[in-house]
């Protein structure tokens, strides 16, 4: 019996002995993040420290491709008519004084019978002025009638020139206006004539159509030069200003490189989407460019200091940048980082970094596939 019970009892301090070994071992013995490695990977691994300096870091905001405002018409009638010919479609290239489209206009016809009567009325009162100035000097008349027979004569100028100012004002050139006036031959037909040379790029009229002079019939651009514009956000407007250089990706060119400087960075800020309207012209003399196409404004802004580390010290580790900090007896701790995107090599430090740390620049790769190892070995 008592040597039953001493096999139990050694049984059962075993047993005990065999749980506490292996909560020993299930026991985290080493920070995951922290790697000692050995001498022939430290003797390759090569450090750095982070340190500040001036950085031009760059804008990218999104943008399109647009008129330029400078080079765009918005062309209408210059009477209240009805369309009876239309000589202009979309995408045609029409030069300064081509015509558009015909109109049909009662106005018209009506101020050219004004005109006339006036030009009829100033020709009646040119030749009383001239008989009464011979009557005058014949003792015929008084000095009063001459005068009156003068300022009728006056007021039929003023009149007349007053009528041909009104045709002009309804697209009536000049040199329409004195064949009026020679051969009195009305004509209710008036040209929507293009104001600028380039190509309509819209068109807003059907035949038969009534239209009035407020009304924008065509809109014609000259699309050699556009121009890019981009909404920059409040937070960064102190970071732009006109004449700083800027590169134009539009992606339906294959994200080709256009370069340009800012030629406006606007004043005022848009109260619903907080940004500023800035622009840069771009010569499309090749007509690659097309208005609405979508673009992305790199903006390089001022210099100013920044910490910064190489491109080549940071490890990707769960879809997160991450560098490796030197500490105190030949250990590495793999430290989270936050970083600006990378420009000549350098990526500048946004967060997790203070600055004057010691910083794995060469071989953090292989550093942290040691990393890796041991913590699965541990586990």
């Amino acid at each position: 019996m008592k040597k039953a019970l001493f096999i139990l009892l050694t049984a059962a301090v075993l047993a005990g002995c065999n749980k506490e070994d292996s909560k020993k071992l299930a026991s985290p013995s080493a920070d995951p993040a922290l790697v000692v490695p050995a001498e022939e990977l430290l003797a390759q691994l090569k450090l750095a420290t982070v340190t500040s300096q001036p950085v031009a870091e760059t804008l990218r905001v999104a943008g399109r491709i647009d008129f330029d405002e400078q080079r765009l018409a918005r062309i209408g009638a210059t009477i209240t008519g009805r369309v009876t010919e239309i000589d202009a479609v979309l995408g045609q290239t029409v030069k300064k004084g081509d015509v558009l489209a015909r109109l049909n206009s009662s106005e018209l016809s009506t101020q050219q019978l004004a005109y006339l009567k006036a030009r009829a009325v100033l020709e009646l009162n040119r030749r009383n002025a001239e008989r009464a100035k011979a009557l005058f000097e014949a003792d015929v008349i008084a000095a009063a009638e001459l005068q009156r027979r003068q300022s009728e004569y006056q007021i039929s100028v003023a009149e007349t020139r007053a009528a041909a100012d009104q045709l002009q004002l309804l697209g009536v050139t000049p040199a329409a206006i004195e064949r009026l006036g020679k051969h009195g031959a009305v004509n209710s037909l008036t040209p929507v004539v293009a104001t600028l040379s380039g190509v309509v790029v819209e068109r807003k009229l059907a035949q038969g159509q009534v239209v009035q002079p407020a009304d924008a019939l065509f809109v014609v651009a000259d699309l050699s030069n556009l121009w890019a514009v981009a909404q920059v956000p409040e937070q960064q407007v102190s970071q732009v200003k006109a004449g700083q250089s800027v590169s134009i990706e539009v992606p339906a060119l294959g994200n080709e490189k256009l370069l340009g400087k800012l030629i406006y960075v606007g004043q005022t800020i848009d109260p619903e989407t907080r940004t500023v309207l800035v622009r840069t012209a771009l010569d499309n003399s090749d007509g690659r460019l097309k208005p609405a196409m979508l673009a992305s404004m790199l903006i390089e802004a001022k210099p100013a200091d920044r910490l910064v580390i190489p491109a080549s010290a940071v490890v990707r580790e769960n879809d997160m940048d991450h560098v490796f900090v030197a500490e105190e007896a030949g250990a590495f701790r793999l430290v989270r980082v936050k970083l600006g995107v990378e420009q000549g090599g350098l990526r500048v430090v946004l967060s997790g970094l203070k600055g004057q740390e010691r910083v794995v620049v060469d071989g953090a790769f292989h550093l942290n596939n040691e990393r890796n190892r041991k913590e699965m070995e541990g586990s």
